[in-house]
């Protein structure tokens, strides 16, 4: 089965540029030669403190701290626990823990360079930020988790906990941590100044920690902050993810510049308005995000979220239409239901967070957190959830998403509906593959399904596992073969050229839709050119159940159709025909068409039965059924059949 592409033999450094090189247009071209002479200087005048002093600080987020006193007995129950597990030396992130540490020696220096996952140590503040091979597999393990520690994150409970109870003990564990990230880490020294997203939350993490707390800070400690802000301030608007890169990263990179400059008392009037103009790009008219994944849009809509409120604190709101884009968002969101699908791309990175355990439905905290900034009605949080705290509750809960809710420009089809007394969410894809010319975080999944009954997920989208060290295992997780939909020979329909980075790029069209009955049907090109074929699939209502018709316009292919289950489901084969079941209870009936089926749990390596990623880090083995057989213009039929509940 073929389901990526490798380097060879050239190393993944030099296979990276050749990759991106192939996506790069002659400007980009020329951006990147600039950086390079950039990053010569930079190695011979920048490293080191002395050229970043420290400026006064002013209070970005003044009523932060007020804000956190208001919090309710469950919020106050989660920021006392997060606080604990910081003070008691634990740390867990991307579905994994840290090695514990003392009480008395929190944050020793290798902190900063440790992959918890091999033990291995990323390099420290001796090696130039950019010579760091961050995108390389090796023995060190997957770069996201010692990024994951140095972005800081962990100090905003411990300041809220100083906030509601005073605690000495957590001001100092502040004080520690970042004495130590400054002592370990000078500007362009190791991992942690190699990528701008990173320097950015970094930057924007220690801002909020200075809004709650800064007056009770030590000066040294101050000047220290001071000093980090000061360095990112030059690092960010130097090194720019443009054109290729110019995703969620910049606009990370433009709200770290224009939360910085506040903080520095210096607004930054051109960040300001590449974020405004960012978040028109990259959220799109209808509320989809442009990166075809819900938790990326939720990302970028968190910074831009937060950057409104600082903006609104200074006495300079930005203009409607970014608020609009905003609201389009948590319209988005809120359509897709709880909990949201996950589709597409997700590393778990947050902003506003008490830790990954506090982080149930992150895209629909956000869509609540916009909705509480604006004053809108939008989907209730959870009793605990802390963007609540920072940016208010929504006006009013908001009325629960049915029928079709189609997102034209985001290309995605959503039904909520009734079959057989079950609640059914249906999703159905038909958008292009990803943003801009490498769509680094979409997946090969064109006309593909999700089905929830019930509130329980049964058909799902894989997930995404490991990014820079997934390797085979990166390239199957966003592979075609991984997702509800029609593959030719195990191959994708777009092409894969590294792990964030495709060739050629399938095409997707919504051909017609009607509501009621329910009724889709999509296209997509990805096959035309090798294979001679357009993959079409019709979803339509039928009764009490939902038909799925793949047809290949253009002649008859040996294809497989598949259908992966969620974990912990069960398949149970009769025939042609799968039941699923959850704890004994049936949910769904399968009714496949004549052919070769067979149903695999994952058992070995990549594309070796079903796999299914429901954290970053982690995959778990769960039932995929797989079809095979010839499909032509008279195509393959499914018949999708709620179970009536007992």
């Amino acid at each position: 089965m073929v389901y990526g592409t490798g380097n060879g033999v050239m190393s993944m450094r030099v296979g990276w540029y050749l990759n991106r090189l192939r996506s790069m247009e002659p400007a980009e071209i020329l951006h990147r030669l600039g950086e390079r002479r950039r990053k010569l200087v930079s190695r011979r005048r920048d490293q080191g403190w002395a050229r970043y002093s420290a400026a006064p600080l002013r209070a970005v987020f003044p009523s932060l701290a007020d804000s956190v006193r208001a919090a309710g007995p469950a919020q106050r129950q989660a920021i006392a626990a997060a606080a604990a597990s910081a003070l008691a030396g634990r740390f867990s992130a991307l579905g994994v823990d840290w090695p514990a540490r003392a009480a008395g020696d929190l944050y020793p220096a290798a902190l900063w360079r440790l992959d918890p996952v091999t033990g291995g140590a990323w390099p420290d503040a001796a090696t130039y930020a950019f010579d760091v091979d961050f995108r390389a597999e090796g023995q060190r393990g997957d770069v996201k988790y010692v990024w994951e520690a140095n972005r800081l994150q962990f100090l905003v409970p411990l300041a809220a906990q100083a906030v509601l109870g005073d605690d000495g003990a957590a001001l100092k564990a502040i004080e520690a941590a970042i004495a130590s990230w400054h002592a370990a880490n000078p500007p362009f020294g190791g991992v942690g100044w190699a990528s701008g997203i990173e320097v950015a939350v970094r930057s924007i993490g220690l801002i909020a920690v200075h809004s709650l707390v800064g007056a009770r800070l030590s000066d040294h400690t101050i000047g220290q902050l001071g000093e980090i802000l000061a360095a990112s301030a030059y690092w960010l608007p130097r090194f720019p993810s443009r054109f290729s890169s110019a995703n969620n990263h910049l606009v990370a990179e433009l709200a770290g510049e224009y939360l910085i400059g506040l903080a520095l008392g210096r607004p930054d009037d051109t960040a300001r308005a590449g974020l405004i103009a960012e978040i028109d790009r990259q959220i799109l008219p209808d509320g989809a995000g442009a990166e075809q994944t819900p938790s990326y849009a939720a990302f970028t809509a968190e910074l831009a979220l937060l950057c409104a409120k600082a903006a609104a604190a200074a006495g300079a709101p930005f203009p409607s239409g970014y608020e609009a884009r905003l609201l389009a968002f948590a319209g988005f969101v809120a359509a897709l239901g709880r909990p949201t699908p996950r589709l597409g791309d997700d590393d778990e990175g947050r902003l506003v967070t008490l830790g990954a355990a506090f982080e149930a439905d992150y895209p629909a905290s956000v869509s609540a957190a916009i909705a509480g900034l604006y004053g809108k009605p939008g989907p209730l949080p959870a009793g605990d959830d802390f963007r609540t705290l920072i940016f208010g509750p929504p006006a009013a809960d908001m009325e629960r998403p049915k029928g079709l809710i189609q997102f034209m420009a985001g290309g995605l089809s959503v039904w909520h509906g009734q079959l057989a007394g079950r609640k059914v969410r249906l999703t159905f894809d038909h958008g292009p593959l990803g943003y801009l010319s490498i769509a680094a975080h979409g997946h090969a999944d064109a006309l593909s399904l999700t089905l929830d009954i019930d509130g329980v997920p049964v058909l799902v989208d894989p997930g995404t596992y490991l990014y820079a060290s997934g390797g085979r295992w990166r390239d199957w997780f966003r592979s075609t073969p991984a997702h509800n939909t029609l593959n030719l020979e195990g191959a994708s329909q777009s092409l894969m050229s590294g792990p964030f980075n495709w060739s050629r790029k399938a095409r997707a069209t919504l051909a017609e839709a009607m509501a009621d009955p329910l009724r889709l049907v999509a296209r997509h090109d990805g096959y035309q050119r090798r294979f001679g074929v357009v993959h079409e699939r019709t979803v339509a209502r039928d009764g009490e159940a939902l038909l799925v018709t793949d047809r290949l316009l253009g002649g008859g292919r040996q294809a497989e159709i598949v259908w992966q289950l969620a974990p912990g489901l069960v398949a149970a084969r009769n025939g042609n025909s799968v039941t699923v079941s959850r704890n004994d209870a049936a949910l769904l009936r399968l009714d496949l068409p004549e052919g070769a089926m067979a149903i695999a749990i994952g058992r070995g390596g990549p594309g070796q039965g079903g796999w299914v990623s429901e954290r970053f880090g982690s995959r778990l083995p769960a039932a995929r059924i797989s079809w095979q057989g010839v499909v032509g213009e008279t195509g393959a039929t499914t018949l999708l059949t709620p179970l009536p509940g007992v």
